[in-house]
């Protein structure tokens, strides 16, 4: 079962073998042909009937509206009235000026749950290699859903080369991402202003990987931290239960089973740990699907277990 209906790419294959494959630098129209989004979201009144068949009455509900795809009518959402669209198209249009003159690369660029959520992948052109052989790149994702379910979305994200782990890009305190929720008209221009602000950020990013790659662990504290991250709430919903499958899953990627765990960079250290974490929450984690899996670790649970084994692992190099 495949969350994705359609997408493109340039570079390597990705996670699940499916889209069609771009030459680099193509211009942003081959990019929505390709990648399936070069239609509209289109809105229509709610309408009901009452009374039995024969006689049904139609009636409007004007306090909602119906969202669907222009190209092959199918619905999307119900949604309020005051609901502000996205289309495809914007979010790879967000990306024009940047591939032109800013040097970003667009890498992948999709339509999800059959056309409710869809987003963009470009590289930044940033990267760094810890250790001389653990490279690791930045990208920038933007993405929206149609449903309610995800507000439009920019953030930074940093990919490590050896194993397409991806980890948020933390802001100082804050998260690395502008969330515009779709009451709200999206401004991209507003939010290259916000990003532009974070595009600095990259250096702090390298800084703080670096004291990574230096802190050295004790088994002990391994134990701990993974102990403190990989929990899930209990049946009351208020006490947390550890997930030993996951601890011991995660333990065995650290310990060298995991990509690039024995690298110079990863070995013993709270790098090598933190990426254990995420190469199972982007691998491993149990999913449904490849794309659910994805899903969640770009946006959902598994997001929020990689922002907490970050949060973890900064403290040991406060």
């Amino acid at each position: 079962m495949h969350l994705v209906e359609t997408m493109a790419y340039a570079g390597e294959t990705p996670w699940h073998g499916l889209g069609k494959k771009l030459s680099p630098q193509q211009p942003i129209e081959v990019w929505k042909a390709n990648a399936g989004m070069d239609w509209q979201i289109e809105a229509s009144e709610v309408r009901y009937i009452t009374g039995n068949n024969a006689v049904g009455v139609i009636n409007a509900f004007p306090e909602q509206k119906v969202l669907y795809r222009s190209d092959t009518k199918a619905p999307l959402a119900v949604v309020s009235k005051r609901f502000q669209v996205v289309q495809p198209g914007e979010i790879l249009e967000f990306y024009r000026d940047l591939t032109a003159i800013g040097g970003f690369e667009l890498e992948t660029a999709g339509v999800l749950r059959e056309g409710r959520k869809f987003w963009a992948l470009a590289r930044t052109g940033q990267s760094v290699s810890l250790k001389g052989r653990d490279r690791v790149e930045g990208y920038l994702l933007l993405a929206t859903a149609c449903d309610g379910s995800l507000a439009t979305t920019a953030q930074f994200t940093s990919v490590r080369v050896v194993c397409n782990n991806t980890l948020q890009i933390a802001l100082g305190n804050a998260s690395g991402a502008i969330k515009v929720p779709h009451r709200s008209q999206f401004d991209p221009e507003a939010v290259k202003r916000q990003l532009g602000i974070t595009v600095a950020s990259w250096d702090g990013f390298v800084a703080r990987m670096k004291a990574l790659v230096d802190r050295p662990l004790d088994p002990d504290s391994v134990e701990g931290l993974l102990r403190r991250v990989l929990t899930y709430a209990g049946q009351d919903g208020k006490v947390s239960v550890v997930n030993e499958q996951a601890v011991a899953n995660v333990r065995a990627l650290y310990e060298g089973g995991g990509r690039g765990a024995l690298m110079a960079s990863s070995r013993g250290t709270a790098w090598g740990l933190l990426n254990g974490v995420t190469e199972f929450i982007d691998h491993h984690r149990r999913a449904r699907s490849d794309d659910h899996r994805r899903d969640a670790a770009w946006f959902g649970q598994g997001a929020q277990i990689k922002q907490r084994a970050w949060d973890e692992v900064m403290k040991l190099v406060a």
